[in-house]
């Protein structure tokens, strides 16, 4: 047993010595490998770059596509500037020859700790690198690479030069490349020129640009400026005082409408796509020379830009055009002080044919006649209202959806079930927090929400008979040498019957018609609507509103609201459906909706869905005007055919005899009418009437009989009666009982 041991351990001494050995052999070969790698100094030197966006006519599109386009020189910067950096980013940045060895041991120990790569301990130099010459991809090959070109680096360039480098090629958020054009965007003011909380600011931003946003998270940007004042403070490069008066100043920052415009324009959008597409930041792809070839249609985005321009929004927007065959953007223009296709919102009754209607459609669950009982409820723990806390008793779930009633909507949800109709919407890329599992999601209450090209997108679906795909803002991509390196290739899948969209489809047509929508009745053309407005907890005041509205061809997606959260005047009805309004007048279309084989038309009794409230089939017997025109799918007829006008239904008849009166109460229909004898003699005819009606005659005698005839109105031959007997009771002598003490 002891001689197997011991050539077990020596086995395994061999083993590891061989897979240290070869792992040494790998870093080397990489290494070397990387050594022989030449350094790019037009790609170190950060010169003035630009990303080369075209339409889909091939023509440059005129808007600053610039990426880099202000320099700054070191010897201009002030020491706080300098010291901000180096305090937070690389401490040892003038004593090591650009790798901090001890740094990277450190972050190995705390991320096997963690159990995750949680610490990256890249020093100045390496991040100069990574941004100039590498992918960001976290990769072991990646990390021995940029630790080659690193030392190369060092060699070749000064610690200034570096750092004047690394300052003008590091990432700010915000399309903000160097610090010259980060001071610009923030502050609007020079590099030159910043003081000493805001050099903390820059400097605490590079680690994460969202996370530490000063626009989105103003919160977490404070913290981490002060823990950079700290940092410098504990460095000994600013003294306690001078960190203390700086963490009590404001973010102070200074954005322009010429910045706000950039950020949300065509150009950013598709160089934000591009970006992911080719695993490489805006910068790399400007360097490397990559053409970008959008969908943008100029006419559609000048029709859009006018119709915005027109209803000058005094709030945050963004309008978005798709076209629903291509599930491309062909039109995008927003303003706001960071990017709003990265923002989500609360989308409010917009939400509703996506999470709503259109799941219980396709689940065979409503018709668009169905009727739903608008009334005060609870539904697990949650009691909806509607807007003015009105109800409107049974409405169809055509005119629920129309006029945005909230309680049918919430209804119909729990017929479908949450976790049902979660995941129709997650089908066309809503997305949910774990959190979001109540039925106040039928209302758009979501924890985080969708952004604008999210939920226009969804809606494409419903014109595209269930079809879906996500919509983009990039047809292709070339490099600089004109081969093409992507190609848009859209993967549809069917999420929704196509018979359910149709349906879904005309309900919406009805809200241009007399909704919510009603402003687009005017366009006269096939247009369905839906209209969203998001209010502040127990307040009148609004945070967005929305209007979504799509043609056969086009979809069009407004949202007004302040990314601060302070409050706006408008609602989803009147602003945004008037912008929408406006695009639509100038790219009408006579094409209607084509309706699918598996949608029918049938007559249905409009007395009895108004008596009880049931779907059924008229049938032949039934005058023109107890019938209505419905759409159904094949998929979901109604199963039931009425009775009506094949037998005359039997009124509920109730009599008494009342102070020598033959009193009789009787149910009536307005489409009956109802004759009263006594004997031979008419006493009394009722029609077009509904509800209750009261008859009274004096018996003469102790006895009378009264007979009651009722028959279809339109249809007398159809007829039953009854006979009824009322006798008089004799009055009961009093009790004239006596009471004794």
């Amino acid at each position: 047993m002891k001689k197997f041991l011991k050539w077990f351990f020596i086995t395994l001494t061999i083993l590891f010595l061989a897979g240290i050995i070869a792992l040494s052999f790998y870093i080397g070969s990489i290494y070397t490998n990387a050594s022989k790698i030449s350094l790019d100094n037009a790609k170190l030197a950060a010169p003035f770059t630009t990303i080369e966006i075209f339409d889909n006519d091939n023509k440059l599109i005129k808007e600053d596509n610039a990426v880099s386009q202000h320099h700054a020189e070191i010897s201009t910067l002030s020491p706080d500037t300098i010291n901000a950096f180096i305090s937070i980013e690389d401490k040892n940045f003038y004593q090591h020859h650009g790798v901090n060895y001890k740094r990277i041991v450190k972050a190995m120990i705390n991320n096997l700790k963690a159990g995750k790569f949680k610490e990256g301990a890249s020093t100045i130099t390496q991040q100069l690198i990574k941004n100039s010459h590498l992918t960001s991809d976290k990769t072991f090959e990646r990390k021995i690479t940029e630790i080659a070109l690193s030392k190369k680096l060092e060699k070749q360039f000064s610690k200034d030069e570096i750092l004047q480098q690394y300052l003008n090629i590091i990432y700010f958020g915000n399309n903000c490349y160097g610090i010259e054009n980060a001071a610009q965007y923030y502050f609007s003011c020079p590099a030159s020129e910043l003081n000493l909380q805001q050099s903390a600011l820059l400097a605490g931003l590079i680690k994460s640009p969202s996370k530490y946003s000063p626009i989105k998270n103003p919160e977490k940007a404070l913290e981490r400026r002060n823990l950079v004042l700290s940092e410098m403070e504990k460095d000994g490069n600013i003294s306690s005082e001078e960190a203390l008066h700086a963490k009590n100043q404001e973010l102070g920052l200074m954005i322009t409408s010429k910045h706000r415009n950039k950020l949300n324009s065509y150009s950013q959008a598709a160089i934000d796509e591009a970006e992911k597409l080719l695993h490489l930041p805006a910068q790399q792809i400007a360097l490397q020379g990559y053409k970008i070839y959008t969908y943008q249609n100029e006419k559609l985005q000048t029709d859009l830009e006018k119709a915005i321009l027109k209803s000058s929004p005094s709030s945050n927007y963004a309008g978005i055009v798709i076209d629903n065959k291509k599930h491309s953007v062909v039109a995008y223009n927003g303003n706001g002080n960071y990017k709003i296709l990265e923002c989500k919102r609360q989308p409010g009754s917009c939400i509703k044919p996506i999470l709503v209607y259109a799941p219980a459609l396709n689940e065979d669950i409503i018709y668009p006649c169905t009727h739903l009982l608008d009334e005060k409820t609870d539904i697990a723990g949650f009691s909806p209202k509607n807007v003015g806390n009105t109800y409107h008793g049974y409405v169809s779930a055509r005119e629920s959806l129309s006029k945005s009633y909230n309680i049918p909507a919430v209804k119909i949800l729990s017929y479908v079930g949450i976790d049902k109709a979660k995941k129709y919407a997650q089908e066309l890329d809503i997305e949910f927090d774990e959190k979001d599992e109540g039925y106040c999601l039928a209302l758009g209450g979501m924890t985080y929400g969708v952004n604008i090209s999210q939920l226009a997108g969804a809606y494409t679906a419903f014109a595209n008979n269930g079809i879906y795909a996500p919509p983009k803002f990039i047809s292709f991509i070339a490099d600089k040498n004109g081969k093409i390196v992507y190609t848009h290739s859209p993967e549809e899948k069917q999420v929704l019957r196509e018979d359910s969209c149709y349906l879904l489809t005309d309900m919406l047509k009805t809200c241009t018609q007399s909704g919510t929508g009603k402003k687009l009745a005017a366009l006269q053309m096939p247009l369905a609507s839906k209209t969203g407005t998001v209010g502040k907890s127990n307040s009148k005041q609004n945070l967005d509103a929305w209007n979504i509205s799509y043609s056969p061809e086009l979809t069009c997606g407004v949202w007004l609201g302040n990314l601060d959260n302070t409050a706006i005047d408008y609602t989803g009805g009147n602003q945004p459906t008037e912008i929408v309004k406006d695009f639509f007048e100038k790219n009408k279309t006579t094409e209607d909706f084509e309706r699918p084989s598996s949608i029918v038309e049938r007559k249905i009794d409009t007395t009895e869905l108004e008596e009880n409230h049931r779907i059924v089939l008229a049938n032949n017997f039934i005058p023109e005007r107890y019938t209505k025109d419905e759409l159904f799918s094949l998929f979901n007829l109604p199963k039931n055919i009425s009775k009506k006008f094949a037998e005359a239904p039997s009124p509920i008849i109730k009599s008494k005899v009342e102070n020598d009166q033959a009193v009789l109460v009787f149910s009536a229909n307005e489409y009956m009418t109802y004759q009263i004898y006594d004997g031979n003699v008419l006493k009394s005819e009722i029609s077009n009437k509904n509800g209750e009606q009261k008859l009274s005659l004096p018996i003469e005698k102790n006895r009378k009989t009264l007979k009651i005839k009722w028959f279809y109105t339109l249809y007398p031959e159809i007829e039953e009666e009854k006979e009824i007997v009322f006798v008089k009771t004799k009055a009961q002598p009093q009790n004239n009982k006596r009471w004794y003490i």
